[in-house]
């Protein structure tokens, strides 16, 4: 099996009504975690990574990590770059063999945008690589992505943007945010703009991103060991369940692993304050991520038994 791009992945997903998941990676137990799920669970999977995640691993481990895990399962996969914030990024990814990239323009000017993931479009196609961009700004803060306002997702300017840029996927705003820390009240997403950008770009794939649902229990296992995760709170699992059987083709998460990771860290050095194998640590975090995905893919992204 191979390294894939998401298009043939985004069109079973669309046609199927039901998402992929598309979790950030970081070292080797986040990967395997994340690849023992998908194998688990028969769903295909995007293994995507930041920039600071590119800064932190370094672009070539990350990406012979990833073939390992390609040969060890014999699963395919897309590897992505997560908001990557300039053309230099974008072309180190794709020199480096990603299949799939992520410009962030969001934070430009509408024109500039348009214009600089114009330019990305071009050069990864021509490499044989897809493009996702974004449009409107998510509130929140994760990784190296920060934003204090929320702009939603103004559905013609969405079609006017794929129109004139080429790009082959698009995330939106319609209420998710980065981070742990989501709503201070009750959470809503704008499905009403979901359901109006569907109808004009029909079969087109749109992404989620701040989608994780920060789980309860992960917050809870993290403060009983000694964390101090207050007043987390992200998006309910049957609203994402919804999107992803509309034109939802990705769901991007990553706070909901760091979560996981961490509670099974903590709960072995809380139990056994003694331990100072990392093997014992971090495959006990290994072990919290896999569970974790293999909730998703069931729950939330309805992936299962799809490959």
């Amino acid at each position: 099996m191979a390294l894939v791009t998401t298009k043939e992945m985004f069109k079973k997903a669309y046609e199927g009504n039901y998402a992929i998941g598309a979790f950030n990676i970081n070292n080797m137990e986040i990967i395997q975690g994340v690849v023992n799920a998908a194998k688990a669970k028969k769903s295909p999977v995007i293994l995507q990574v930041s920039s600071g995640a590119l800064k932190y691993a370094g672009p070539k481990y990350l990406k012979a990590m990833v073939d390992a895990a390609i040969a060890d399962t014999g699963i395919d996969l897309a590897l992505h770059l997560d908001h990557g914030p300039d053309f230099e990024t974008v072309k180190l990814a794709i020199e480096t063999g990603f299949t799939s990239v992520m410009f962030d323009g969001s934070h430009y000017e509408y024109e500039e945008n348009v214009a600089k993931t114009k330019e990305v479009v071009d050069y990864a196609h021509a490499h044989g690589v897809v493009v996702e961009a974004e449009l409107g700004v998510l509130a929140g803060v994760e990784d190296d992505v920060k934003s204090d306002v929320h702009v939603y997702t103004e559905p013609d300017q969405a079609v006017d943007f794929v129109n004139r840029t080429g790009v082959d996927s698009l995330a939106i705003a319609i209420g998710t945010s980065h981070g742990a820390f989501k709503f201070a009240g009750e959470a809503k997403l704008r499905f009403d703009i979901l359901e109006e950008i569907q109808g004009k770009l029909p079969g087109f794939p749109i992404v989620l991103h701040g989608a994780s649902a920060v789980d309860p229990a992960a917050v809870e296992t993290c403060n009983k060991y000694g964390g101090n995760i207050a007043g987390a709170k992200g998006i309910p699992t049957d609203m994402l369940r919804k999107a992803s059987s509309m034109a939802v083709c990705k769901i991007n998460m990553d706070t909901d692993l760091r979560l996981a990771f961490t509670a099974g860290i903590r709960k072995v050095f809380g139990d056994t304050p003694k331990e100072f194998d990392p093997r014992k640590y971090c495959g006990a975090g290994r072990e919290a991520i896999q569970a974790t995905v293999e909730a998703k893919i069931t729950d939330v992204l309805g992936s299962e038994n799809t490959l």
